[in-house]
């Protein structure tokens, strides 16, 4: 396993027009891959509005197989086979039967669905006089945490909201991550707040590399969004001292930053937390 590899962020302007999004991120992760990711990570929500109105009509079904009636799905399989990348799919709206999820979809560089995760903790709040959101009334939750193993290290994968729950991360960790990606569309409200607090929070907590990968704030003019949420942007690397490495700011762009996993081991060595937890006081099950 190469300890060092080259990971690409895809903050993408997401529109109304599935297909012009759909193109937008093959050039993007293209571009990506041209600069030399070996890894590539989409958006939350990259081929749709974010919005609870918007799902159902996005939706596609996933499977492990070229379905013309899942084009995002399609398009997600080519982007991995013709630039030779493992693709993180952000996520996209997901139908299965009576059911809509949130989910990510993982690729390897021939193709094959190596991974799938449904957002587990879905995001309802209501903050008086900034934001009210309610995915609940249309998503359905998944109840399955997400490990991937690539020749770049092991990733553990959650869905935006799924970030603030510490005890998912230090899960995944217990599993053997090194790197956790968080696909994600925090709104300026709390995007502001604990965007890169929550992700340099994780990667302390847990002595990983923590990635983001928002859409962009901004929708282009010749496919602008019909949905009210604004994502924060600010898509972000944060290495396992907990230093923003690589970020960017509100608009579209691709960011790409050098991962060097003897840094975790450097680091977990230095300071061994995960070694010195009281297990006799308390503990987390590995198994769910």
């Amino acid at each position: 396993m190469s300890k060092k590899f080259q990971l690409g962020l895809v903050q993408l302007s997401v529109g109304g027009d599935k297909g012009h999004n759909i193109a937008r991120a093959i050039s993007f992760v293209q571009e990506a891959s041209k600069k030399g990711a070996n890894v590539v990570a989409l958006p939350e929500c990259w081929n749709s509005p974010y919005g609870t109105d918007y799902f159902s009509e996005y939706a596609e079904k996933i499977d492990n197989s070229k379905n013309t009636e899942s084009p995002s799905v399609t398009a997600m399989q080519r982007m991995a086979i013709e630039n030779s990348v493992y693709l993180i799919g952000g996520s996209i709206p997901e139908k299965e039967g009576d059911r809509l999820y949130n989910t990510s979809c993982v690729f390897n560089p021939e193709g094959k669905l190596i991974a799938k995760h449904r957002k587990l903790h879905l995001y309802d709040l209501d903050i008086p006089g900034k934001i009210k959101f309610q995915e609940s009334s249309t998503l359905s939750a998944g109840n399955k945490l997400t490990v991937f193993d690539t020749p770049y290290g092991k990733f553990g994968l959650g869905i935006c909201y799924d970030i603030r729950f510490v005890e998912y991360a230090s899960v995944l960790t217990a599993k053997g991550c090194q790197i956790l990606c968080y696909p994600g569309a925090f709104n300026k409200t709390t995007g502001e707040a604990h965007w890169e607090l929550l992700q340099r929070g994780r990667a302390v907590d847990n002595q990983v590399y923590v990635c983001t990968i928002s859409p962009a704030r901004h929708s282009p003019k010749e496919n602008p969004s019909p949905s009210s949420y604004v994502a924060w942007g600010h898509s972000m690397v944060v290495n396992p001292w907990g230093t923003t490495i690589a970020k960017a700011e509100e608009e579209e762009k691709i960011i790409i930053a050098d991962i060097d996993l003897s840094k975790v081991e450097e680091i977990r060595k230095n300071i061994p937390i995960l070694t010195q937890k009281r297990k006799d006081v308390y503990s987390l099950p590995t198994e769910l």
